[in-house]
């Protein structure tokens, strides 16, 4: 079997038996796998700190359909400015685990890699505000297929007038003549999720807290339609949250 050299985030990682530890990883050139690390937690020499969440390594390993066997790992950064302070690790956490839970295995994807690097290093300079945690999210959907229309109704085509749109179960956006209920979505937030496509760049859109409390329904809606189980991560950054807020 041939050893593959490959760069990848840590998304996440479990005690295996005694000694082992299976890690899943999000990988440059394969996209999301998992690998199992053998000895793992006793031996510093072959692994050490690289298979810690969120951090960014150097792997070899073994690649198969289902379970790849990781030999070594060199880390590449720990992201130290985020493992020091709580709501950073929090913003951290929920991203890989978003992207665990939303990505196909084995299958690369380059854009999000990338994305989600950006934003890692955005929460390692000290900021984890709500709007990036927003314009990762909203990129995410994007990148994967899954985000709402934004341009015009998802039923008919029409582009959103002055009044928006309704946004029903699921995050779904439509115009005001194909559905007559559901949660007002006014123009400044289309726009404002346009904006966070369109910028390549954390901290570039600036959304009011008014604006915020809108962006946050529809991006949580949208993400909890797509993910297939209730993200643990999730819990731990809305107690940070509120803990920041007292």
């Amino acid at each position: 079997m041939q050893l593959e050299k490959l760069q990848a985030f840590v998304l996440s990682n479990s005690d295996y038996g005694e000694s082992d530890r299976i890690v899943s990883l999000f990988t440059l050139e394969h996209g999301r796998l998992k690998g199992f690390a053998r000895g793992a937690r006793n031996s510093q020499k072959r692994f050490g700190p690289a298979l810690e969440p969120f951090a960014r390594i150097n792997l070899q390993l073994n690649l198969k359909h289902g379970l790849s066997t990781l030999r070594g790992a060199d880390v590449i950064t720990l992201y130290t400015g985020i493992r020091g302070a709580l709501g950073a690790i929090a913003h951290g956490l929920y991203a890989c685990e978003l992207v665990e839970c939303l990505t196909p295995e084995g299958q690369p994807q380059p854009r999000l890699y990338r994305l989600l690097a950006a934003y890692l290093e955005r929460l390692d300079s000290g900021q984890s505000e709500e709007p990036d945690r927003r314009m990762f999210e909203i990129n995410v959907l994007n990148i994967l297929g899954y985000r709402p229309s934004l341009e015009g109704c998802s039923r008919c085509g029409s582009p959103f007038d002055a009044h928006g749109a309704l946004m029903q179960q699921g995050g779904e956006l439509v115009c005001r003549f194909c559905a007559v209920t559901g949660r007002q979505i006014p123009p400044a937030i289309l726009h404002c999720l346009k904006s966070c496509l369109a910028t390549g760049r954390f901290g570039q859109v600036v959304i009011d807290e008014e604006l915020l409390v809108a962006v946050a329904a529809l991006l949580d809606e949208s993400v909890a339609t797509h993910c297939a189980r209730k993200l643990k991560s999730l819990e731990f950054l809305r107690q940070t949250s509120r803990q920041g807020e007292t």
